[in-house]
């Protein structure tokens, strides 16, 4: 009987200033998202809520946390090649989300985009170079 193959444990990157903003937040709130990203690290499901974000992009999703006085936002885009893209994190006072972390949150979403758009330009360009002989400019006879 063939073993199950375990998952990949994905990294987590953090744009911006995204996690200096949940350092801030209380002890038991940072904690929460703590173990909800930690669960969506090893492909499990977070125990706090998540709510897709169709007006950023079709990966993006929210986490979701709230206390006595304020709701807690972590916007990610989800799993690309083993890797979680912390978007932006905020707090808020009502339950309309501004529009300036929306805006904040699809604009670090295209600069992710162009980054691995790049990084497999590259990839490819790397693989080229690797299956063409290189020419060093000695001849032979």
């Amino acid at each position: 009987m063939a073993k199950p193959v375990k998952a990949v444990r994905a990294a987590v990157t953090w744009e911006g200033d995204s996690r200096e903003i949940l350092r801030e937040w209380s002890k038991d709130i940072r904690i929460d998202f703590g173990t909800a990203l930690n669960a969506l690290q090893e492909g499990q499901k977070a125990r706090i809520p998540i709510r897709p974000m169709p007006s950023i992009a079709p990966s993006v999703f929210e986490l979701k946390d709230a206390d006595e006085g304020k709701w807690y936002r972590l916007v990610y885009l989800a799993r690309i090649k083993d890797v979680i893209y912390v978007l932006h994190c905020f707090s808020k006072d009502t339950t309309k989300t501004e529009r300036r972390d929306l805006a904040l949150a699809e604009q670090r979403w295209k600069q992710v985009q162009q980054r691995l758009m790049e990084e497999q330009r590259n990839e490819k360009q790397a693989q080229r170079g690797k299956s063409a002989p290189r020419d060093t400019g000695k001849r032979t006879r």
